[in-house]
């Protein structure tokens, strides 16, 4: 192995000779002021245990300095310039650090639409390097490829940010959360941007809850930190999921825009997230904390918080309703409404009738109000999630007695003793049983009526669920709508068309709220999925009809009779049309 020349020694650490390292630098690094704002501030807000994560590692004597002398878990630092990476390694070899920091060659970005590479300016001085051709020096362009920074929080999960850039810091703070980040050092660079970008970048830290260390930063190097409020998925057996915050004047911050994770929820008037507001799914946060809104509009009186508003039954019947526990606990008459952030702000349409005759069922006769700009209400209860979808589905001990307490109470049962609910007419695109007709012929021959419940009223459907002493279903959300009325006296069977998480939150929902779990008929002989589609709740199942009836008969279901045979092939392969793919996993049909 070659012998490595070393040029400096800067804090404990070696650095190797590069054609980067001017006389001015060495000298610097052997006295310890190298970038000395940076690592002063650095060193003092990396606690042992830390992940640290760096934008713009320069020559990487920074990150090692830290790695070094502050123990941290580990470091994970970009790099845009391509010609500083082997220099880096080297040192990170040098010092015995490759298995502390990990260095991408790439450029974290922020902001929505993410390329796959970004141009970065070189020069001839690696300090002049940047996203941004700001001036009239000469700069050779080269694409590098670009990382989400919302994915590295995810998976990295790191609790400080180390932050020089060259001027590109001003873009990187107009979309970033930092969502988990106690500590940030930045240094400002106003002769890109000017002391209006420089400005834009302060009062941004400042609206995501960081306060400036007055020690620790001088005019271009920021140290600053926030108090985290370590945020958990909600437990059924107990947590923030069965308590109530009350906050006066908080801001009420609604989603921008229409996607899957959606930074939203409530913020206290001092900028610190509410936990209690919080919507989760599994153990994934859908509802990151927001950034504190430059401008908020006052809400007058007194609001129940009721989390993120959907207009699609299947989400709303098990993510819309889980704070309506605090219903038992409050007086309604003190109340305004009950305060919703939209699912997707961008739709202002009137609301489905199922929203209201939900809460009329729960004897709730406030109004609902989307918050569609941010707002701060004069007063907010905000209950914590207390059912949904993950191990939530179980639902709290509270939420469970107000359901039970409360829920379609004045509905009368009517209807018979043996029902289907089908999925068959709900049309294409939401997933169903291949030769669900010819079953259903099947189980109207053993007395079940067909029943289709989005052709009901609410109350309808609960009437019907009332009076069943036997349910079989094709399996999906209408069973989350039943088990908040199902008994323990009551049978039901889900017909499986699908493998996947959801069926099981199905299964626990019911067993957990009426003392008896269903049965499962997991039967199907394939199962195929729209052409580019991920989404489990799309398949079609075909059932296995003489094994479903063998299930059924096996259970109570029904009675001994002639063997339900399978419907024609060329039938069903009708039925289903083009446009499908097998699943791999049923490539070979079931015996």
């Amino acid at each position: 192995m070659d012998k490595v020349t070393v040029a400096a020694r800067c804090r404990g650490v070696d650095v190797p000779a590069s054609p980067f390292l001017t006389e001015t630098r060495v000298r610097r690094m052997s006295e310890g002021r190298y970038e000395g704002d940076e690592v002063a501030g650095a060193l003092a807000v990396v606690r042992p245990g830390d992940r640290v994560l760096e934008l713009g590692a320069g020559l990487g004597v920074v990150s090692a300095v830290i790695a070094r002398n502050a123990a941290p878990a580990a470091v994970l630092s970009f790099e845009a310039n391509p010609a500083l990476v082997p220099h880096i390694r080297a040192l990170h070899a040098l010092n015995g650090l490759e298995d502390r920091i990990e260095l991408r060659n790439q450029v974290l970005m922020s902001g929505p639409d993410r390329p796959e590479t970004r141009t970065f300016y070189l020069r001839n001085s690696f300090l002049g390097s940047s996203l941004v051709d700001a001036d009239n020096r000469q700069t050779r362009p080269v694409e590098v490829p670009t990382a989400a920074l919302d994915e590295v929080l995810r998976e990295f999960r790191p609790d400080v940010l180390i932050m020089d850039i060259e001027g590109g810091e001003l873009e990187f703070l107009e979309h970033a959360r930092l969502h988990g980040i106690r500590a940030v050092v930045i240094e400002f660079h106003p002769g890109v941007y000017g002391k209006d970008g420089a400005k834009t970048c302060k009062d941004r830290l400042r609206a995501l809850g960081f306060q400036k260390d007055e020690k620790l930063s001088t005019r271009f190097v920021w140290t600053c930190t926030r108090n985290i409020v370590r945020m958990e998925p909600p437990s059924p057996v107990g947590g923030w999921s069965c308590q109530i915050a009350r906050l006066k004047h908080p801001v009420v911050v609604p989603p921008a825009h229409r996607s899957h994770i959606q930074p939203s929820g409530v913020l206290t008037g001092a900028g610190q997230v509410v936990p209690h507001a919080a919507t989760w799914r599994n153990a994934r946060l859908l509802t990151p904390p927001p950034a504190r809104p430059a401008q908020a509009e006052r809400l007058p009186g007194r609001w129940l918080w009721g989390g993120v508003l959907w207009r699609y039954f299947p989400h709303f019947v098990t993510e819309s309703v889980t704070r309506l526990w605090a219903l038992e606990h409050i007086d309604q008459s003190g109340f305004d409404g009950i305060l919703f952030a939209p699912k997707n702000p961008g739709v202002t349409d009137p609301p489905p009738a199922f929203h209201r005759e939900f809460l009329d069922l729960m004897g709730c006769g406030l109004p609902i109000r989307e918050a569609r700009v941010p707002c701060v209400p004069d007063e907010l209860i905000v209950p914590g999630q207390g059912f949904g979808l993950g191990d939530i589905s179980r639902g709290t001990d509270r939420f469970i007695e107000t359901m039970a307490l409360r829920f379609a109470r004045d509905v009368a049962p009517e209807g018979p003793s043996r029902l289907y609910i089908s999925r068959s007419r709900l049309g294409a695109g939401r997933g169903s049983l291949l030769g669900e007709a010819q079953l259903e012929a099947r189980l109207a021959e053993e007395g079940y009526e067909i029943f289709h419940p989005q052709a009901h009223s609410l109350a309808e459907q609960v009437a019907r669920y009332k009076a069943a002493k036997q349910i079989v279903a094709a399996e999906g959300s209408a069973l989350h709508f039943l088990a908040f009325v199902a008994r323990p006296d009551q049978q039901v069977a889900m017909i499986l068309r699908r493998r996947s998480g959801a069926t099981r939150h199905i299964s626990t929902h019911l067993e957990s709220f009426s003392g008896r779990a269903p049965l499962w008929i997991e039967t199907l002989r394939r199962a195929w999925m729209p052409e580019g589609e991920v989404r489990k709740r799309l398949a079609v199942g075909e059932p296995d009809f003489a094994a479903v009836q063998a299930a059924l008969i096996a259970n109570g279901f029904a009675a001994p009779c002639p063997r339900w045979e399978q419907p024609d092939e060329a039938e069903m392969r009708a039925e289903l049309g083009s446009g499908y793919t097998l699943m791999e996993d049923d490539a070979r049909l079931a015996g």
